[in-house]
């Protein structure tokens, strides 16, 4: 029988794991899933799946160096790569097979696209996701981090027993899956608009919003702030989210003007706790008030208003 997928495996360590499956998907390999047992979710697994005609040794050695880079950014060393040979017939299933319905804060639940409602989660309200096709699924920290935080506010701005954002405008910067957008519009925002610098992640958060039932309400394009504030027809939006690296943040915030309006609120995640003090310096200098507003791990969420 012919072998026709290797199968990367390395130990997901919390830093590195948006990292690491932004680092993939760039270069070409979008077939990635991180994995955990229920009884430790700490212990979580990044697996990816390449075609073995276009990664012979050589090719596997430059991406471990490729990769290696993205831990000394933190201080840390890549954990070793475990590669295993799979059957061309046998890697979809056990990819799709790693994701299940995924409960997020009280109400929502995050259901990869080819199953059905559990009974136990019927009362929750669905996020439809194709998890094969970019980062940002809901596994990770700072995604959880938004998501429960969107559901504060809905709370916070209709109560609990009906919450609900109202018909506030959304941006999304760096939306990746469109997973925040599309947990906004299920709470009751009238819009999203939508950016990523990255084609897959577009072309994810358009396929997701339209499985999702959102494709009339969830606007999603190529490029930067820039690109998001034209989306935004010149009129920022009342919520800002904005799951992205600390540094990204730091260079893009001169512009959340643009994009966030002067009595809106913005989420931003994507940082660790520890570059807070630093991130909220520069955007006290940009007229930003930061605090932040909680923290899962090493990884932290920050609310910004205008000062």
């Amino acid at each position: 029988m012919t072998l026709a997928w290797w199968r990367l495996e390395l130990p997901s360590l919390p830093e590195l794991e948006e990292s690491l499956i932004w680092k993939l998907n760039a270069l070409g390999i979008p077939r990635v899933a991180v994995r955990h047992r229920p009884e430790a979710p700490e212990q979580r697994q990044l697996v990816a799946w390449l075609p073995a005609a276009d990664w012979p040794e050589a090719e596997r050695q430059q991406l471990e160096q490729a990769l290696a880079p993205l831990a000394a950014t933190f201080g840390l060393t890549l954990p070793p790569i475990h590669w295993e040979q799979q059957d061309d017939e046998d890697w979809s299933l056990s990819w799709k097979q790693h994701w299940q319905a995924d409960p997020v804060g009280q109400r929502l639940l995050i259901l990869p696209a080819w199953l059905e409602l559990p009974p136990e989660h019927a009362d929750r309200m669905v996020i439809r996701m194709d998890p094969g096709s970019a980062f940002g699924t809901g596994s990770h920290p700072t995604t959880r981090l938004c998501l429960e935080a969107i559901e504060q506010l809905a709370e916070e701005r209709s109560g609990p027993d009906a919450p609900d954002l109202g018909p506030i405008r959304v941006a999304d910067l760096g939306c990746g899956s469109g997973i925040l957008g599309i947990a906004a519009l299920l709470q009751g925002a009238a819009s999203v608009s939508a950016s990523d610098i990255d084609s897959l992640a577009v072309r994810a958060t358009r396929d997701n919003a339209a499985v999702s039932g959102f494709a009339d309400r969830l606007r999603v394009d190529l490029g930067s702030v820039e690109r998001l504030a034209e989306l935004l027809d010149g009129r920022p939006a009342d919520l800002l989210l904005c799951n992205i690296l600390a540094p990204v943040i730091e260079a893009l915030c001169p512009a959340f003007d643009t994009v966030l309006a002067p009595d809106g609120l913005g989420l931003l995640s994507g940082l660790l706790v520890d570059q807070a003090p630093r991130l909220q310096t520069v955007l006290a200098e940009q007229g930003w008030q930061a605090e932040l507003r909680a923290q899962q791990s090493q990884w932290g969420l920050m609310t910004i208003r205008r000062a």
